[in-house]
C-alpha cells in the first residue's frame, strides 16, 4: 500500500476548512492536520475567553468540524452557524463553543475537549492549535499607530489608508508540540486563504512555528484564493505584495502560490457585494519569477470551492 502524502494545513478557521474539506475528499492519498490560529478575541470566541479564561475557540472547532466524515456545512451549520436568542447569557453564543468551554472546563484540559470533538464528529484528521498560550495579535500601522487585538485589527475603525505594517503577538506565545510535530513531519505545508493577516500570519507568529518550518522539508504552497474584505484587515491589496507580505514571517520562500482566476459570474457578484468582498489585483508583471498555478475553484454561490481546489490539489501533490 503506498504510502500517503502528509500534509499540514495552516491558518484561519474558514480558510483552513476550505483546505482540509478539499483534502478529504482524497484520504486515499492525503494524511491531513492542521494548525489553527489562537489570537482570535471578538464575538463569542471573545466573551468567552474573557469570561472563562479560556482560549479562543471558534476558528479551532470549524476546522474541527471540516474534517468530519460528515457533511461539513449542515455541521457548521448546527454547532457554528446557530446563534442562541432570548437566552440571556447564551445569547449570540453557538453549540460548539459551549461545548469546548464546557468539555475543557469539565475535562481539565484544552487538547482533551478538542480530541473529545474530533471523536464526536468522527473526524478524518488531526486538529491542532498552533499554541496553548494566551495572545493577543497586535499590528504597527503605516503611520505608526500601534492596533492591539485582533477583534480591532479584523474590524478596523481607523483610516483604512493606514496599511499593516508589521504584525506580532503579546505575549509572543510558544508553538504547541502537537503543533510543531505536524509542521516537521509534513511533506506539503499549506497556508490557507483568508485574512492575511488576522488568519494567516497570525498562525505563523508564536515561538517556535518559523523553526518548524525551517526544519521541516515540506514544499510551501499558499492557497490565496483572489479576493479580500473591503470592511476588514488594511493588508495588502495586490497579489505580489500579498506574497511579499507573508514571506517576512516565514524561513524561506513560497515554492508554490494557487491562485483562483474564474471569472466573476453575475450571481457571485451579488454575493461579492453582500459580503464587502473584492478581488484583489492580479500584478502579474510584479511577480517575478514566482510559481503560480492559476486555475478555477470558486463555487457558483461566490466563495471558494472545496471540491474544486480539491482536484487541483490532487494533481499537484505527489
Amino acid at each position: 500500500m503506498k504510502k500517503k502524502i502528509k500534509v499540514a494545513v495552516i491558518g484561519g478557521g474558514n480558510g483552513s476548512a476550505v483546505v482540509t474539506v478539499a483534502l478529504k475528499q482524497h484520504l486515499n492519498k492525503f494524511d491531513i492536520s492542521a494548525i489553527v490560529s489562537m489570537s482570535d478575541s471578538g464575538g463569542s470566541s471573545g466573551r468567552l475567553r474573557r469570561e472563562f479564561d479560556t482560549l479562543p475557540t471558534g476558528d479551532i472547532m470549524r476546522t474541527i468540524l471540516s474534517l468530519s466524515k460528515y457533511d461539513y456545512l449542515m455541521l457548521r451549520q448546527i454547532f457554528y452557524g446557530n446563534r442562541f436568542l432570548d437566552a440571556g447569557k447564551l445569547n449570540d453564543h453557538n453549540l460548539g463553543n459551549l461545548f469546548l468551554v464546557l468539555a475543557e472546563k469539565y475535562g481539565g484540559n484544552f487538547i482533551q475537549a478538542l480530541s473529545a470533538l474530533e471523536q464526536g464528529v468522527e473526524a478524518v484528521g488531526r486538529v491542532y492549535p498552533v499554541t496553548l498560550d494566551q495572545t493577543d495579535l497586535c499590528v504597527e500601522l503605516t503611520n505608526g499607530k500601534i492596533v492591539k487585538t485582533e477583534a480591532k485589527i479584523d474590524v478596523p475603525q481607523y483610516n483604512r489608508a493606514w496599511k499593516i505594517k508589521e504584525a506580532w503577538l503579546e505575549p509572543a506565545g510558544c508553538i504547541f508540540m502537537g503543533a510543531k510535530k505536524a509542521i516537521e513531519q509534513a511533506d506539503y505545508i499549506i497556508l490557507a486563504p483568508g485574512s492575511l493577516y488576522t488568519s494567516v500570519i497570525a498562525a505563523l507568529l508564536p515561538k517556535g512555528v518559523k523553526s518548524a518550518i525551517a526544519r521541516s522539508s515540506a514544499k510551501l504552497i499558499y492557497v490565496c484564493g483572489d479576493a479580500y474584505r473591503l470592511d476588514g484587515e488594511t493588508g495588502p491589496e495586490k497579489l505580489s505584495d500579498i506574497i511579499g507580505d507573508l514571506e517576512e514571517y516565514l524561513p524561506r520562500s513560497l515554492d508554490l502560490v494557487i491562485y483562483n482566476n474564474a471569472p466573476v459570474s453575475r450571481r457571485q457578484k451579488i454575493t461579492w457585494k453582500k459580503h464587502k468582498w473584492s478581488a484583489f489585483e492580479f500584478d502579474q508583471e510584479n511577480l517575478g519569477d514566482k510559481k503560480i498555478i492559476s486555475r478555477p475553484y470558486r463555487r457558483d454561490d461566490g466563495g471558494l470551492c472545496a471540491i474544486k481546489l480539491g482536484h487541483i490539489l490532487k494533481n499537484i501533490l505527489k
